[in-house]
């Protein structure tokens, strides 16, 4: 989709589901803006990393898995360099 719809650039959340039984359900949210819409990415963990883009998860000192910001943007630059697209933390942006 980013291919297709060339944007400038994308924006990354990192979530921690409270909702969650184990509390540890950490998702990665991609935000894509393209002609005043929003296109929304999801992706939630499959074992030791998130089941569509592989990015690994990290235990915490209490054991809940957490994704490391800089290491998610640094893949995702490198993900998307063919299309020149900024990457921006939602917390950081």
């Amino acid at each position: 989709m980013v291919s297709e719809k060339k944007p400038k650039s994308l924006v990354f959340l990192l979530e921690q589901n409270g909702f969650s039984p184990n509390k540890e359900l950490t998702t990665l949210k991609i935000i894509m803006l393209h002609e005043m819409r929003y296109y929304i990415f999801l992706d939630f963990p499959k074992g030791e990393a998130l089941g569509e883009t592989g990015i690994p998860l990290h235990k915490d000192r209490k054991g809940i898995h957490t994704l490391d910001e800089d290491e998610v943007k640094a893949i995702l630059k490198k993900q998307f360099e063919k299309e020149k697209v900024d990457i921006f933390s939602f917390w950081t942006a």
